[in-house]
């Protein structure tokens, strides 16, 4: 058998060859040209960056980056987002990402990130380091001519207004909007400025063909900017000389209800549009009950979305904030990995605010690193995963108590992938 190829975090003179690697693992590109080497460089933390290394080849990548996580209550956690995850297929079922995965998460852990979160290519994957799926998505498609909506809409009656935008005031306008967004958004993570050069076109990669999108922005009455959505349009041919026209979103975005609803109202009066697709939205988006007929909205995509694990069980836990009045709960939580393991002590008082604490006192509940993480943002059921029998409850009525705790009143959506 040959040697086990060498894992280690890449350095300066790894950077292209780990770039190709990458690449080929996402089936983008079988090579990359230095141009492109150069603009992604920006984007390592060498230090974060792994690979594996068979004869001098890259041949499996790895890396993470900080970000910041809204949790229920509207506090912020710091987190260890993974990606570039890829093992080139001449050198899989090898453990070349296990072993990535456990030095990453040691590290984050040593770090003090309180949860280290992911978006899974594949659902089967992650369970095993302790990650459970934290939100999920829907795409919706619409049936425009169906949605039973006055195509005669020509603007917001509440003083506010839908205004086209260049490319390039959105990147002036568009951080401060999403701060303000991300705020009010349970499972979503900040944007690098890098992001937004990538959205609107100002930093382009041979291997990501770009396709300029419309911007329109929503002001209040006011005057300032509460909404932005992106979108693309695809013409095909007119059967019997009928329109016939695709809009799909790339990203809607709202500080408001009435910015949210303004502005898929503007997509959906656009004159010729037939399908419309939303992209990503989170499970309980406005979006198919603003139509006159919601069964115009067709499913096409519900699916897990971000995956997190827990690091840090007492800060996680006592950062978000909780319903259903003063609460104690006792949770053993199993972590194999040895990283976040033990028995706490959650309590809280009638405000929603929490502490937690490391205790020796009997467990309400029982359960596993990775289901925590699935209960942390408020989407998950802890009496549906007991009925599962993925939680085990020890006290009468515990699981239905901490269902009451940790649940939201909206579910969490992270809109971006990273």
């Amino acid at each position: 058998m040959s040697e086990s190829p060498e894992v280690r975090t890449v350095a300066e003179s790894d950077v292209a060859d780990w770039v190709r690697a990458m690449s080929t693992g996402f089936h983008l590109a079988p090579s990359v040209g230095d141009e492109e080497v150069a603009a992604r460089r920006p984007l390592f933390d060498l230090s974060r960056t792994q690979g594996a290394f068979d004869r001098g080849r890259c041949v499996a990548t790895f890396r993470s980056m900080p970000r910041r996580l809204t949790v229920p209550g509207g506090a912020v956690v710091p987190a260890s987002a993974i990606t570039n995850v890829s093992v080139t297929a001449t050198h899989r079922r090898r453990g070349l990402a296990s072993r990535m995965m456990a030095a990453d998460l040691a590290a984050a852990k040593e770090r003090g990130d309180a949860v280290s979160i992911l978006v899974a290519a594949e659902y089967p994957i992650y369970g095993r380091y302790g990650f459970g799926p934290a939100t999920w998505v829907t795409d919706w498609e619409v049936d425009v001519p169906r949605a039973a909506l006055d195509r005669r809409w020509a603007g917001p009656s509440d003083g506010g207004r839908v205004d086209l935008m260049p490319l390039d005031e959105v990147r002036e306008f568009g951080p401060g909007l999403h701060d303000r967004v991300r705020a009010r958004t349970v499972g979503a993570i900040d944007r690098t400025p890098f992001w937004w050069e990538m959205s609107t076109g100002q930093r382009r990669f041979a291997s990501q063909p770009w396709t300029e999108p419309f911007a329109v922005a929503h002001r209040d009455a006011t005057g300032r900017v509460d909404g932005l959505a992106t979108y693309t349009a695809s013409e095909e041919h007119w059967p019997g000389k009928l329109p016939k026209v695709d809009v799909s979103v790339r990203q809607l975005i709202a500080a408001s209800p009435a910015a949210e609803t303004a502005l898929w109202r503007y997509l959906l009066s656009l004159d010729w549009v037939t399908l419309l697709k939303s992209g990503h939205r989170a499970p309980d988006d406005l979006l198919p009950l603003l139509l006159g007929d919601p069964r115009a909205a067709r499913t096409e995509t519900h699916a897990d979305f971000m995956w997190l694990r827990p690091l840090d069980v007492p800060a996680a836990l006592s950062a978000r904030t909780y319903a259903g009045g003063p609460a104690a709960l006792v949770l053993d939580v199993h972590d194999a990995a040895g990283l976040a393991g033990g028995r706490f002590l959650l309590e809280t008082d009638a405000s929603g605010a929490a502490a937690c604490a490391p205790t020796t006192a009997s467990a309400d509940l029982t359960l596993s690193v990775a289901d925590l993480g699935c209960l942390y943002l408020g989407d998950e059921s802890p009496v549906r995963l007991a009925a599962l029998g993925r939680v085990s409850e020890h006290s009468s009525g515990a699981a239905r108590t901490a269902d009451v705790l940790f649940r939201t009143p909206r579910r969490p959506w992270c809109p971006d992938v990273f």
